[in-house]
């Protein structure tokens, strides 16, 4: 489910005015020594892989109850409940995940949050790849530690692409499409054999999986440069991104789903669509969607254009929690190697640690529901040469107004050049 610019307008003031109120919410921790039995409440949205993790915790503390909330939620629910619950003071969890497209916005109410190097997180930074780690550390305040990476496929349905007449064979499928044209001209090679169907789930996910690849491909952002400047209308890589897909739309490929809505979850198991931009995160969520019967059904190919980085979170403490130290050591617990390659294996989020990438268990992975494919080989082989993609603290509000204008277009209620000027306006009104 999306959530229209004039509510995120609403979370942003919230935000804005929890700044005051933020640096006089101390928690309080147990007396030390106590056996006191504490709830840790940790929010999320999706789904982290962290379910084993949490028994494993529990039963090496066994004072220390962990309930996740938000399971299972979209990004932009989980952005605005956080965004409002910061801003009252009151109703955050212990934890708090922190997607990349909001964590500028945090940094700069770095004061709302614990100092995780006070307990131990600035001994751990080895634990990440380098800027993984410093992006969520200002002014030597670690705000929070890194969770997952986005590297980058294409996931498409074996028993459409049979149907179509298209090799299924996942070295096969990647050859068909080295480029983003390709990609379109397979489209239209399946539309011809299967018409009932879309080629792709909704424009939106491909738009924004070319822009974090043209913008890690250029010039290290997207909406914003490097010094908060609105540049959505002069960055080639945001041009681009709406040019490839509009010509995905023009080719009549889209099944036009909105991304996250019941009709795109509904899709999954009615084979709406053949393929699907798929960060490594993505794995988890159409194995989910698509329950046990869509196994083996399922496979992965290369992204069109090259591989990037879209997707990944960080774990924080808010500083209303009454539990602070407990839920540090929860996150670092969660964060270090070994869970990350737990939460891989559980959800396929792709690991933001080193060590965790180099472990036999995320890099020699197969994935069995995907007709198993080789997902270390396919995201972990170059996960380590992903490199970060700069977004303004107004990233999310911007990002809402462009797909907005996006699904305009998709639906036949405006063309491209109508949609773009919508796009820019709309987008410097968001980000302004």
């Amino acid at each position: 489910m999306r959530v229209f610019t004039r509510r995120r307008a609403i979370a942003a003031v919230a935000l804005a005015a929890a700044t005051a109120l933020g640096a006089t919410a101390c928690g309080s921790d147990p007396a030390p020594g106590t056996d006191e039995k504490i709830t840790l409440n940790i929010d999320v949205f999706g789904n982290f892989g962290y379910e084993e993790l949490y028994k494993q915790y529990e039963a090496s503390h066994p004072n220390v109850k962990i309930v996740e909330r938000g399971t299972g939620s979209q990004l932009d629910a989980h952005n605005q409940q956080l965004a409002q619950r910061m801003a009252a003071n009151a109703g955050a969890g212990d934890i708090v995940a922190i997607e990349e497209g909001t964590l500028l916005q945090y940094l700069d109410k770095a004061n709302l949050f614990v100092d995780l190097g006070e307990h131990g997180a600035r001994d751990l930074a080895g634990n990440f790849m380098p800027w993984k780690y410093e992006a969520a550390v200002k002014g030597g305040k670690v705000i929070g530690l890194g969770t997952d990476v986005g590297g980058m496929a294409m996931c498409y349905r074996t028993d459409l692409f049979a149907k179509a007449g298209l090799p299924t064979d996942r070295k096969a499928v990647s050859a068909l499409w080295p480029t983003w044209d390709a990609y379109i001209e397979t489209g239209k090679t399946f539309k011809a054999k299967v018409p009932d169907a879309g080629f792709l789930d909704a424009v939106t996910n491909t738009y924004n999986t070319i822009l974090m690849q043209k913008a890690g491909q250029g010039a290290g952002y997207t909406y914003f440069d490097k010094s908060d400047k609105s540049v959505i209308d002069t960055n080639p890589a945001v041009k681009d991104a709406w040019e490839i897909s509009n010509k995905i739309l023009d080719a009549g490929l889209s099944a036009k789903l909105a991304a996250w809505s019941n009709e795109w979850n509904a899709g999954f198991k009615q084979a709406k669509f053949a393929t699907i931009a798929c960060p490594a995160w993505m794995t988890g969520y159409i194995t989910t969607q698509n329950g046990p019967e869509g196994s083996g059904k399922w496979d992965i190919a290369s992204v069109p254009g090259g591989s990037g980085n879209w997707g990944g979170s960080w774990l924080a403490v808010p500083k209303t929690s009454k539990h602070q130290k407990e839920a540090a050591e929860l996150i670092k617990f969660l964060t270090n190697p070994a869970g990350q390659a737990a939460a891989f294996k559980s959800k396929g989020n792709l690991p933001s640690s080193p060590q965790a990438l180099k472990d036999p268990a995320v890099a020699a992975a197969v994935n069995e529901y995907f007709s198993k494919a080789p997902t270390g080989e396919i995201f972990a082989k170059g996960a380590l040469e992903l490199k970060p993609v700069y977004l303004g603290s107004k990233n999310q509000a911007v990002r809402t107004a462009v797909e907005n204008a996006l699904r305009t277009v998709e639906q036949g209620q405006k063309n491209s050049a109508a949609g773009w000027a919508a796009a820019v306006e709309d987008g410097k009104k968001a980000g302004s």
